[in-house]
């Protein structure tokens, strides 16, 4: 039995025809590709709940301690109700800003006003 194609050649050319689409590749190469990713919210909580208790230590932002708590929450959350803890992570950041944003004001507002003069 012979494999020979009309042109000539002695053997099938390997892949598609010219022209034509390869089959797709499925996986990344030999085994099970990986698992997927877990989408929550866990390392976004962390650097908020370490922002949040840093700007209450530190700054004396009084908003730092709702926005902790709610960052704590949320990563307790992050498993079971992804979507209500990205939420409260949410507003454990706009919390955070929005107490840098009232300590900075406080600062202008007392410099400003000469309560800062020695």
């Amino acid at each position: 039995m012979s494999q020979e194609d009309p042109s000539g050649y002695p053997y099938q050319p390997y892949g598609a025809p010219y022209g034509e689409q390869p089959p797709p590749q499925y996986g990344y190469g030999y085994g099970y590709p990986p698992p997927p990713r877990n989408e929550g919210p866990s390392a976004n909580a962390i650097v908020s709940l370490v922002l949040n208790l840093l700007a209450l230590v530190s700054c004396c932002n009084i908003l730092g301690l709702p926005g902790a708590i709610l960052a704590g929450l949320a990563l307790g959350r992050a498993r079971t109700d992804p979507q209500t803890a990205k939420i409260m992570v949410i507003w454990s950041w706009v919390l955070f800003g929005l107490g840098f944003v009232l300590g900075i004001g406080t600062i202008l507002f007392l410099g400003l006003n000469g309560y800062l003069d020695d």
